[in-house]
């Protein structure tokens, strides 16, 4: 069974599902292969940086966007527990400027986002201990990541409402898009 690659709504954004080979043993599982990522996307990058997070339920991290040239392209998968992905057009000018969709990723369905340069992501665990994986197109550099209020009114993100939610200081002062938008910080949009 081969891998499925479909475009997401947001210009820049794909969903990657790959098959997962089960036998008496357990199971193993191809998440990223940069062939099929690059023909998909059109992205010929390499990955310079991976890492991973651990979630206790209902921490939102997030909305993250490294700006500057070059940007961060990201893959992300949730190798444990659940997780909502959100990913956020974050450059002004693009067509979804301000707009977002979500994805759920977990442990039990064999998907994986693609995130171009200039988009924003955040995610929502669901439960306990989720971990997710990212491979990066860069190092992470401090000097440009700019955060977005994730829980802003100017977004509307339908985080479920059942999930009391936990925020690091960091993107608690973060500001609302439209107050980012003035600051200049926001990354470019390209054709």
């Amino acid at each position: 069974m081969a891998a499925h690659v479909s475009a997401l709504p947001i210009p820049g954004a794909w969903k990657i599902e790959t098959p997962r080979r089960e036998d008496g043993r357990g199971s193993f599982h191809e998440w990223f292969r940069d062939d099929i990522v690059g023909a998909a996307t059109g992205d010929s990058w390499q990955p310079r940086q991976a890492h991973w997070s651990l979630s206790d339920r209902g921490v939102l991290r997030g909305i993250s966007v490294v700006t500057g040239t070059p940007g961060q392209s990201k893959y992300v998968t949730c190798a444990r527990g659940a997780v909502l992905d959100v990913v956020v057009d974050l450059r002004p000018g693009s067509p979804m400027f301000g707009r977002w969709h979500m994805e759920q990723l977990d442990e039990d369905h064999d998907v994986s986002l693609y995130l171009g340069e200039g988009l924003g992501h955040a995610f929502l665990s669901l439960s306990a201990n989720s971990m997710l994986m990212y491979l990066v197109s860069q190092p992470h550099d401090p000097a440009s990541d700019v955060r977005i209020q994730a829980l802003g009114p100017d977004l509307g993100i339908s985080w479920p409402a059942e999930i009391p939610v936990t925020q690091s200081p960091k993107d608690l002062a973060a500001p609302s898009l439209a107050n980012a938008g003035r600051t200049g910080r926001l990354p470019a949009y390209t054709l």
